[in-house]
């Protein structure tokens, strides 16, 4: 989330070499876009300017990190990198950024040390923090997620983040791979003869004993994926406003009836997987119908269920191989 793409001295250098050739007006021209200003206004409605397409940029929410990535821009700062690295390797990080502190709570010391372009933020960051680190550099706030348009959502932000980063031109192949990989899908699926199947996708976490599950409904990123994909959402339950997550436990699945039933966790987290443990040997888990038949579906770890295109693509291919296998 930074500026300048040329250093003074650099621009300094070519236009001297320039001269030399006996050429200036191209030295004039190359100057004059290395330091146009770029004026952007983020979801909270704030103008936004930078020097520069940004550089130094730093991702303090893990689907901002992800856009950067796929933009070619090496994020220089990150909100929990272990945990990045664990649950997105969809879309891995191609360097060492430093690490911030916790997607809630960056550390103001530390990004302020890193002295940023740009920091890219979401909705979820609290206001307090985003007011301090507007004081360190540019904040450019994105919507953390919007069930009422979850690809929407999606694209806006990646088409903002491509905006301040000079990226453009990749944003749009980035659309359009991601357009093609759903027809893609959707193709696999209607010749697998699973158009319009009744699907349901949820993960779930243990905390004290306690076995919690979050369908993921039509108004989540997986949800709105799915549906494009020709799958029928066979969740009841309603979603949030923001990310379209329910909450259920395992009598509500039974609301759910017979159905293909997907879920990811993590071998690196071992309260993410109630499914395949705890479960194991409930007896409401064990007579639901979709599990005696087998049609239960672990996905590949590393899907980043609230990410970009790049893990929505895994997504697709991971569902496309476990419902047609």
């Amino acid at each position: 989330m930074r500026r300048l793409l040329l250093t003074t001295a650099v621009a300094t250098t070519a236009a001297l070499a320039l001269t030399a050739c006996g050429t200036t007006e191209p030295a004039a021209d190359d100057a004059k876009k290395t330091t146009e200003r770029i004026t952007l206004t983020d979801a909270t409605g704030t103008k936004v300017e930078l020097d520069g397409p940004a550089e130094k940029v730093i991702g303090t929410e893990w689907n901002v990190v992800e856009h950067l990535i796929e933009l070619g821009v090496d994020p220089v700062g990150v909100s929990d990198v272990k945990g990045y690295k664990t649950w997105d390797t969809a879309v891995p990080l191609k360097n060492e950024p430093k690490d911030i502190g916790t997607r809630g709570e960056p550390s103001m010391e530390t990004v302020a040390a890193l002295k940023p372009d740009l920091i890219l933020a979401t909705s979820d960051l609290p206001p307090a923090a985003v007011k301090q680190l507007r004081k360190i550099a540019p904040v450019l706030e994105v919507k953390a997620a919007d069930a009422a348009d979850p690809i929407g959502s999606m694209t806006t932000n990646l088409d903002l983040i491509a905006k301040a980063t000079g990226t453009t031109d990749k944003a749009t192949e980035l659309k359009k791979q991601f357009e093609a990989k759903l027809e893609e899908g959707r193709k696999a699926l209607a010749d697998a003869k699973l158009a319009g199947a009744k699907y349901a996708f949820a993960d779930g976490y243990v905390v004290s004993n306690q076995v919690s599950i979050r369908p993921y409904t039509s108004g989540s990123l997986i949800g709105a994926v799915n549906e494009k994909l020709g799958l029928k959402n066979a969740w009841t339950v309603k979603g949030d406003p923001a990310y379209g997550l329910g909450a259920t436990d395992v009598e509500g699945l039974t609301k759910i009836g017979d159905v293909q039933f997907a879920y990811i966790g993590n071998d690196g987290d071992a309260s993410s997987n109630p499914f395949a443990g705890v479960l194991a040997k409930d007896k409401v888990w064990t007579s639901l119908p979709f599990v005696k038949k087998g049609n239960v579906h672990r996905l590949p770890d590393g899907v980043w269920m609230f990410g970009g295109p790049g893990s929505m693509t895994k997504y697709v291919d991971s569902v496309v191989a476990a419902l047609t296998k």
